[in-house]
């Protein structure tokens, strides 16, 4: 038969392509910990609507973060092979439709933060320069693993301070548990950042592993990491908490052991399954080990 016509390549909806832009998915790191802030800040089940707001809060949060950072990377990420297929270098997603996506997303917070109290709306400006200017970290210091950190840290006492509407006795706990996503994160983005050392020194980016290769960033990574469960125990020390919340510590640590298991400096195949499944695992931990405990554990 002639003249048989060519398949056309299937276009996925505009909010399909936007949800793989800004890996939707991996919302999934950093909401349990806001949960965590949020059922501790409410010595339980949250009410419903400031659960709904502090959820919208954090996933306009993340996207408006994560959609300003590919708008700004995407000359980067195209001489990257790890991130050249990404929407915002081929096309999929235009500079247009990312500084729409980064308004939409930047107003939902702001307008979730005041919906929630006074306190939350007006640190939500500030936390929101934190957010948005992150992605010029790598440009010009090493510590850009660590402001991550603090861009993810910060969800705890934030989403405890929605619930709780000031800073009183509970917030020094929800800070310190803060500080373990702090840990945790730099943690893990000095692992994922050993994928790209040789882009990085290419492109002269400020990057652990760039600076002092992959071994001994690998090292790095697990002394962060070993500090985490000293960092969650202080957090629930200062919480006064009981034993299912240090069960979900030694889970913790576990985790952890099985996630640098996964790498090495001679074999990162297996960087993925140590980047998401084990640290969404580690997340979600701690969020039903803080749950449990307030609801089996010794009263606040």
């Amino acid at each position: 038969m002639s003249g048989t016509l060519e398949a056309k390549p299937r276009i996925d909806p505009r909010p399909v392509r936007w949800a793989r832009l800004v890996r939707l998915s991996h919302t999934l790191f950093a909401l349990p910990w806001a949960l965590s802030g949020l059922v501790w800040g409410s010595r339980g089940i949250p009410a419903l609507r400031t659960l709904g707001l502090v959820a919208l809060a954090m996933v306009g949060a993340r996207t408006a973060a994560m959609a300003w950072n590919r708008l700004v990377d995407r000359n980067l990420d195209r001489t990257n092979p790890r991130t050249a297929s990404r929407p915002s270098v081929t096309g999929a997603v235009s500079p247009t439709e990312m500084r729409l996506l980064v308004a939409i997303s930047s107003g939902c917070f702001i307008a979730a933060s005041f919906a929630l109290n006074l306190l939350c709306g007006w640190l939500s400006l500030p936390t929101l320069a934190l957010l948005l200017g992150y992605s010029f970290a790598k440009r010009v210091t090493l510590l850009c693993h660590v402001i991550l950190g603090v861009c993810l840290g910060i969800s705890p006492l934030g989403a405890y301070l929605a619930a709780a509407g000031r800073f009183d006795a509970g917030s020094l706990g929800a800070f310190l548990l803060g500080v373990g996503v702090v840990l945790w994160t730099a943690g893990f983005d000095i692992l994922y950042a050993c994928q790209d050392v040789e882009h990085d020194h290419r492109e002269k980016l400020h990057s652990v592993p760039a600076r002092i290769g992959v071994a001994k960033a690998l090292v790095l990574s697990r002394v962060l990491h070993g500090l985490l469960p000293l960092a969650l125990f202080a957090a629930g020390l200062s919480m006064g908490r009981g034993v299912l919340f240090y069960a979900g510590i030694l889970v913790v640590a576990m985790l952890l052991v099985y996630e640098h298991r996964l790498v090495s400096a001679d074999d990162l195949t297996k960087i993925d399954r140590a980047f998401f499944q084990a640290n969404v695992a580690i997340a979600f931990t701690m969020l039903l080990a803080i749950s449990a405990d307030l609801a089996w554990g010794p009263a606040c």
